[in-house]
């Protein structure tokens, strides 16, 4: 059966997180045929009947593609709870997934409670495949047997053998027959990892002979990627470091790493959508770098993400790379709908914020426009490469309690890439939505 109800591109530009529209987490993110497709949960608000109010709920699952790491397209629905004969149709436990390509198709694993006892209590992992890495999927009809957990991963190896990883107290490790849809060995746990602390979120991959396994684990009170190492899939593993700190405003956090055209990623999620409720998260991604010795150098989350966004699409310019240290703050376009975005406040003068990567192409831009209001009026200056980079142009932002559309001609054209920077350039306050040039 076809669950793809809807097909629509993201013009979202590069910014974390990724998708803006919805709560996405858990990402599983694969290059199939020269793009990117990304397989994350997805989480939706609990309403009356529909999940447990203070918990996670998820009933489905989205894929969403992308050739630049941009633009993401949203194929729509691919599997749902109500879909799969084997999951119980109202547990909204849609937990994370993963897909693979294998013998002409592709298999995403997904686990569910199920609704039947004679499948164990808790989690089973089930199957759906599909010509396609958008779908159609369809769901086999029962779960992988002798399977209980969460958190699927799917390791191909370099000599042609299938691992399927997943989480249940310990981290599990099996061989998957060639037909994808069963066990082709006994689970075995996979040794050298932390005895205490909840570890989860497998993810396993394979760089110059060594393995690294990527996992949350609870060191504290959240968690936190850790990785290990091993010259073999099935371990043992060596807890080797932690590539991204735990932070106190979202409990959970789980990844996956891929390289793209000479580039390694990490996809990760925090709750950026949903400050007050981290059971709403969203998809973010930053680049991921290795030391000469095989060790990954530690990842600090950024606003700004990752990829290049072209000058005449709007800069979300309060997903910055850097800021002044003071006059410069971030809020909620409406706290009421997050989903609208954020927006940037100038308070002081010379305060600035730095968006890096803009692409200005060759074509000859001649005006900037700006989505602002002030309530006091003010001057901002458009910059170009640092702060005090030369001036492109000056808009003068009107005195109003409404948004309106400011343009102003530049000054000069530079082709080529570059970091944008606007500046305010007296007292006052500004709010700014977004910049564009034309």
């Amino acid at each position: 059966m076809c669950m793809l109800c809807f097909l629509f591109v993201r013009d979202a530009g590069a910014q974390n997180p990724i998708i803006r529209d919805q709560f996405t987490a858990d990402p599983s993110a694969r290059v199939f045929n020269g793009e990117i497709y990304l397989y994350p949960s997805h989480d939706i608000p609990v309403t009356p009947g529909h999940g447990r109010a203070g918990w996670f709920c998820m009933e489905d699952y989205h894929v969403f593609s992308s050739s630049d790491l941009t633009h993401w397209t949203d194929h729509g629905v691919i599997v749902s709870q109500d879909n799969v004969p084997w999951v119980k149709p109202n547990s909204y436990s849609m937990w994370a997934p993963d897909c693979i390509y294998r013998n002409g198709k592709y298999y995403f694993y997904f686990p569910a409670p199920p609704k039947d006892p004679s499948y164990g209590r808790g989690f089973a992992i089930g199957v759906a495949v599909s010509d396609k890495p958008d779908g159609p999927f369809i769901p086999q009809a029962e779960p992988i047997k002798n399977v209980h957990g969460i958190d699927p991963d799917i390791l191909m190896d370099k000599d042609g053998r299938i691992y399927l990883i997943w989480a249940a107290g310990n981290i599990y490790i099996a061989k998957l027959k060639k037909n994808m849809l069963e066990l082709g060995g006994s689970p075995e746990v996979i040794q050298g990892l932390p005895d205490k602390g909840l570890k989860e979120g497998p993810y396993m991959f394979e760089r110059k002979g060594i393995y690294y396994l990527v996992y949350p684990h609870v060191q504290d009170k959240t968690e936190r990627l850790e990785y290990a190492i091993s010259r073999n899939p099935v371990g043992p593993f060596k807890v080797t470091g932690v590539i991204m700190d735990a932070t106190p405003d979202c409990w959970t956090n789980q990844c996956s790493v891929i390289q793209y055209k000479g580039q390694w990623y990490l996809f990760y999620h925090h709750n950026d959508l949903s400050p007050h409720f981290d059971k709403n998260r969203s998809v973010r991604i930053d680049s991921l770098f290795f030391n000469p010795d095989g060790t990954i150098k530690k990842v600090i989350p950024t606003l700004r993400g990752v990829g290049l966004t072209a000058a005449t699409g709007k800069i979300q310019i309060d997903r910055y790379s850097l800021k002044s240290d003071e006059g410069t703050s971030v809020a909620f376009l409406d706290t009421a709908y997050t989903f609208k975005g954020r927006k940037a406040i100038f308070s002081v003068a010379n305060a600035w914020i730095q968006y890096n990567s803009v692409e200005f192409g060759s074509d000859k831009l001649r005006a900037v426009n700006i989505r602002a209001r002030s309530k006091t009026g003010g001057m901002i200056q458009v910059r170009l490469d640092k702060p005090d980079g030369p001036v492109i142009a000056r808009v003068k932002i009107p005195k109003s309690n409404e948004w309106r559309i400011i343009s102003a001609p530049l000054s000069g054209f530079r082709p080529g890439k570059h970091n944008l920077i606007v500046q305010m350039e007296n007292d006052g306050e500004v709010e700014i939505d977004w910049v564009r040039f034309k």
